[in-house]
Order: C-alpha cells, then sequence, then structure tokens
C-alpha cells in the first residue's frame, strides 16, 4: 500500500502499526524486515491523518491560560509578571484588547510562549 485513499484502509493500515509495534526489536533497527514494514505503514498513516485530521496551532489565548494553570497564577499574577494591570489581562484573556508588540515580547521572554503562536494568535 503506497496510500491510503479511504477511511477503512486507513483502520486497516491502523491496525498493522499497531500489530508491528509489539514485533518489532529495536536493537535489530532497520534490518528488522517489520521494522521496514512499520516505518512504510507509520508514514502512510501519518500522511492520511496530515491531510484529513490536521491539528494546528493553539491559539494565543489557550496557551497563556495553559502557562497560567502550570504555574498556578491568576490574572493579578500575570499582571504584575507582564508589568501591566489585571485589567488589561483580563481584556486580553477574553479578546478585547489586541496584545501590544511590548506584551508580546513579554510572553515570548517570560512564558516561553512560541513566536509562531503569538504571531499567529
Amino acid at each position: 500500500m503506497e496510500r491510503i485513499i479511504n477511511h477503512e484502509e486507513y483502520v486497516h493500515a491502523s491496525l498493522i502499526v499497531e500489530e508491528l509495534i509489539d514485533k518489532v526489536d529495536d536493537s535489530l533497527g532497520e534490518k528488522d524486515p517489520n521494522m521496514k514494514k512499520l516505518i512504510e505503514a507509520s508514514d502512510i498513516v501519518e500522511a492520511y491523518e496530515n491531510e484529513h485530521y490536521p491539528i494546528g496551532l493553539p491559539s494565543l489565548m489557550e496557551v497563556i491560560r495553559l502557562r497560567m494553570f502550570e504555574l498556578k497564577i491568576k490574572n493579578k499574577d500575570l499582571a504584575a509578571l507582564l508589568e501591566t494591570s489585571p485589567a488589561r489581562i483580563s481584556e486580553y484573556l477574553n479578546g478585547k484588547r489586541e496584545i501590544s508588540l511590548n506584551v508580546a515580547k513579554s510572553l515570548h521572554k517570560k512564558l516561553n510562549i512560541d513566536s509562531d503562536i503569538i504571531l499567529n494568535g
């Protein structure tokens, strides 16, 4: 199989991948025939998934909220970290105000938010 055409083929190929995972031996590497089949099958499955089930970048607000959760901080704590007001943070998180360039830079530096997410946010 070189390419998956429909959902039935996708399910079949996914099952093959699952079966082969149990059969491969990492110590043999790509010399193992099952490893070769696994790589081929997983590449085909991945191509189908990328085409039919693409996963985009999360929104900037989702990432900010996630970072706040991870750091266990509230709006007022984020405001202090970004050197702005809690009201401004609330406006950003509720989509009522665009994030300024300075705040975007701070999000990148202080919260380690990927610049691609910030630019697309």
